[in-house]
C-alpha cells in the first residue's frame, strides 16, 4: 500500500489526465455484447447509442415468457435428497423480478439447519464480478482509468521482463493478462503466505508474453485492484464494495473475510468427502487473503440482486454503458472451451472481459464466472437478449449441481438434446408457463435480502 503523501500524488496526476476510456465507459450502450475482439488491448465498449441517458434502465428485449422455475427448484430438492448433497441455492431474475431465490438442504451435515435464501455462502471466484465492477464505478467516477498503470498506485511492483511492470493496466489486471503464467503463485497462497510477499515475489515469476497480450488466470496478481482502489479512495477494498455496491444494492447479508462468514446470523459450512459422506470443516483463511479474487461472502437472496444489477434493472449503482464495458471480451481463452460435457457442446467461442467470462452458447452471448475453494463451489450466468440471470451455490466440492446451470440455459433458449444433470435428476416437462402462473412472491421484493 502507499503512504497518504504518495495518494495525494496520484489523485493529484489523475486529475490532470481525464480518461478517454472513463468517457468511452459513460457513453450509452447498448447491453447486447458485441463479437469478440482479435486486438487484446484496450478494446473500446461496443457501438454506443444516442438519446438514451445514462441513468435510464438498459434496453430489453420484447418480453418473453416467464421460465418455469418450479421445474428447476424441483431438481435442486432432488439433488439434496437423501444428502446426496449437503446444501444447495440457486436464484433466477428475468425481466427485471426475482423468479426464485431459495435455499435446500442443510448448512452442515452434522447439525442440520436448513438453508434459506439469507443463508451465506462463500463465493470464491465470483468475487472477481464485484473487483470488476467497484472499479469500473471509480472510472465512471472519473478518478480512474482502464488503463491506468498499476505502478502509478504500487510503485515497488515488479516484473521479471525489463519495463513489463510499467505496461500493466486496470484492465490487465482485471482481465488477467499481466503476462505471468497461470495461477501465480496460488500454491504459495494455499500454504498460507501473505498477499504482500506473494506480490513480492511477481518480481521473479516467469512470463510468456508481455503485459496485454494473452491470458492465463490469476489471483494474487489480480487482487493488487485492492491496492488501487485504496490508493484512489483512502478505503480498504472491502469497505469501498460495502459502501458502493453491497449497501446501494440492498446486499445485507454480504460481507468479506472470514470474519464476516463467521459473523453472518447463519451461514453455510463447507463440507468435503469423508467416512462415506460429507465431512464439515472449518473453512480455511488463504483465499481470503486476495479479497478482489476470491473475499466475497453472500446468500442467495444478495445474489439475487446482483443478478438483477448486472441484468441492467439497477441503473443507479451499474448503468447500463458500465455493464457492457465490464462484459465486453477483451481477450480470447480458448482452454474455456474444454472441460465439461456442457462447455465442449454448447460453447463456440470463449473470452474474459472484466471480472467475467464471455462465452458464445449455442449462439447466445452469456456473461459467466465459476467459483471453488475448499468446501464450496458456485456458478452464474448472465443472458442477455432473455434478460436472464442465475446464480447457484453450493457447500460441498460435488459435481453434480453444476449442471442445473447449462439445464437452466438450454430451457431458456428451448434447446434439446443436452444431458448435463445426473440421470436421476428429472428434467423440465414445459420450458414456461404462462406470466399469470409464475411463483408466488416472484416479485424482485419477495427476495431483496432485507434485513431477517
Amino acid at each position: 500500500m502507499k503512504d497518504r503523501t504518495t495518494r495525494q500524488a496520484g489523485r493529484l496526476g489523475l486529475l490532470a489526465m481525464l480518461l478517454p476510456l472513463a468517457v468511452a465507459s459513460a457513453a450509452q450502450t447498448d447491453l447486447k455484447w458485441n463479437t469478440r475482439v482479435a486486438d487484446p488491448a484496450h478494446a473500446a465498449p461496443p457501438a454506443t447509442r444516442a438519446g438514451v441517458p445514462a441513468t435510464q434502465s438498459a434496453p430489453t428485449t420484447p418480453a418473453s415468457p416467464t421460465l418455469n422455475v418450479r421445474s428447476f427448484e424441483a431438481m435442486a430438492e432432488e439433488m439434496v435428497a437423501g444428502g446426496r448433497i449437503p446444501g444447495l441455492a440457486v436464484a433466477i431474475v428475468q425481466n427485471g423480478r426475482v423468479l426464485s431465490a431459495r435455499g435446500y438442504g442443510v448448512t452442515d451435515s452434522r447439525k442440520g439447519l436448513p438453508v434459506d435464501a439469507h443463508t451465506v455462502f462463500r463465493l470464491a471466484s465470483l468475487s472477481k464480478s464485484f473487483a470488476g465492477a467497484v472499479t469500473g464505478i471509480l472510472v465512471n467516477d472519473g478518478v480512474l482509468r482502464w488503463d491506468s498503470k498499476l505502478v502509478d498506485y504500487v510503485p515497488d511492483f515488479r516484473l521479471s521482463q525489463p519495463d513489463a511492470a510499467q505496461q500493466v493496466t486496470v484492465a490487465d489486471l482485471l482481465s488477467h493478462r499481466t503476462g505471468l503464467t497461470r495461477n501465480a503463485f496460488d500454491r504459495d497462497l494455499e500454504a498460507n503466505a501473505d498477499f504482500h510477499s506473494l506480490t513480492l515475489k511477481l518480481a521473479n515469476a516467469p512470463m510468456t508474453c508481455a503485459p496485454g497480450q494473452c491470458y492465463a488466470y490469476q489471483n494474487v496478481a489480480f487482487s493488487l485492484i485492492g491496492d488501487i482502489v485504496f490508493a484512489t479512495t483512502g478505503q480498504f477494498y472491502s469497505e469501498t464494495v460495502a459502501r458502493r455496491i453491497f449497501k446501494p444494492l440492498g446486499m445485507h447479508d454480504a460481507s468479506y473475510g472470514l470474519e464476516g462468514i463467521e459473523a453472518s446470523a447463519r451461514w453455510a459450512k463447507p463440507h468435503v468427502r469423508g467416512g462415506g459422506g460429507w465431512v464439515p470443516l472449518t473453512p480455511k483463511p488463504n483465499y481470503y487473503r486476495v479479497a478482489p479474487a476470491a473475499g466475497v461472502n453472500a446468500s442467495i437472496s444478495d445474489m439475487a440482486q446482483w443478478l438483477l444489477a448486472q441484468t441492467g434493472h439497477r441503473p443507479d449503482v451499474l448503468p447500463a454503458p458500465l455493464l457492457a464495458t465490464l462484459h465486453h471480451p477483451l481477450i480470447d481463452t480458448p482452454s474455456e472451451l474444454r472441460g465439461s460435457s456442457w462447455r465442449k457442446t454448447r460453447l463456440s467461442s470463449a473470452g474474459y472481459a472484466l471480472g467475467w467470462r464471455a462465452f458464445s452458447y449455442a449462439g447466445h452471448d452469456i456473461a459467466f464466472h465459476g467459483g471453488a475453494v475448499q468446501g464450496y463451489r458456485g456458478a452464474m450466468a448472465l443472458l442477455p437478449d432473455h434478460d436472464i440471470g442465475i446464480a447457484i451455490l453450493w457447500n460441498s466440492e460435488s459435481a453434480l449441481p453444476s449442471g442445473l446451470l447449462p439445464t437452466i440455459l438450454d430451457s431458456a433458449l428451448g434447446i434439446t438434446g443436452g444431458q448435463w444433470l445426473d440421470e436421476g435428476i428429472t428434467l423440465p416437462a414445459t420450458q414456461y408457463v404462462d406470466q399469470d402462473d409464475a411463483p408466488p412472491g416472484s416479485d424482485s421484493s419477495a427476495a431483496s435480502g432485507a434485513p431477517h
